[in-house]
């Protein structure tokens, strides 16, 4: 199994990343985690070889730390191996715990801007449209938002541009505009419901990275997978990554953690080698 990915053709991440959802807090509505914890976790996922940081501007809490600062304070200025990809298009009011709208396209640039400024860079390495909420993606037009993006790309504020939660239509809409480097959908080893858009993405060389790669706000008691990691004497959280990087090799993993010991556990899952019949157990 390959370890790294050409994203965009240019730039090499290992496949195993880290995700900066949980680092404000490690559940949904939850108490707010220690700023200085999350910044160790940071610093010691890069020296465990992480290269690919996902983040958005909206992962803070009112009451505590936000990702982008977190990320900024722990790195910056950056090792130039460290790829950071963000996403925009939500909208996050005050006093909300979470999106409940989206940016008009007339916001983008805003927001591109504000992820520029908190994380201290003068370039995004990629930068996400996401539109739609937690529901499964409508096919509603992506094009002028996505536009605004390929200007700024244009410009030089952003080097790649992916799309996050969205149907194979709308990637197609947005190809015919702009070079698409990444997507990133709902997807874990549990629910392999993105399959056509999945190889999609593997025909042309597009990654693919999951969020909510150990399955969301619970890990899934499945027992494929328990059978699997009892095999190996693994975790269910390492059988969920690495059954994902074996799946494709356009596959990325971007798992989060507020916590030292899970970021530990979810990385040594790219070590995890699953054989034939495991894969096998996994689809059935």
């Amino acid at each position: 199994m390959t370890r790294h990915f050409d994203l965009g053709g240019d730039l090499r991440i290992s496949r195993m990343g880290f995700g900066a959802m949980r680092l404000p807090a490690s559940t949904r509505g939850g108490p707010p985690n220690d700023r200085g914890t999350g910044i160790k976790i940071l610093q010691r996922a890069v020296e465990l070889g992480v290269d690919h940081l996902d983040t958005a501007a909206f992962y803070y809490r009112e009451d505590g730390p936000a990702a982008n600062e977190m990320i900024r304070a722990a790195l910056a200025p950056y090792p130039p191996r460290v790829v950071i990809a963000t996403k925009v298009g939500p909208y996050r009011g005050p006093g909300e715990p979470f999106p409940s709208g989206q940016l008009p396209a007339s916001g983008l640039r805003a927001e591109v801007e504000r992820n520029l400024t908190e994380l201290g860079l003068d370039r995004l390495d990629l930068v996400y449209l996401r539109p739609g909420g937690l529901e499964a993606p409508a096919d509603e037009p992506v094009g002028e938002r996505f536009a605004v993006l390929a200007e700024l790309r244009e410009e030089g504020l952003i080097r790649h541009l992916g799309l996050s939660h969205v149907s194979l239509a709308q990637l197609e809409e947005a190809r015919r505009i702009a070079p698409v480097a990444a997507v990133q959908n709902r997807f874990d080893v549990t629910q392999p419901q993105d399959a056509e858009l999945l190889a999609a993405c593997e025909r042309d060389g597009i990654a693919y990275a999951p969020y909510f790669p150990l399955g969301g706000f619970g890990i899934p008691d499945d027992e494929r997978v328990n059978a699997v990691a009892a095999r190996h004497g693994a975790t269910v959280p390492q059988v969920l990554l690495a059954g994902l990087l074996a799946l494709s090799p356009v596959m990325l993993a971007i798992p989060g953690t507020g916590s030292p010991a899970h970021l530990e556990e979810n990385l040594a899952a790219a070590d995890l080698e699953l054989d034939p019949e495991d894969l096998a157990a996994l689809k059935r």
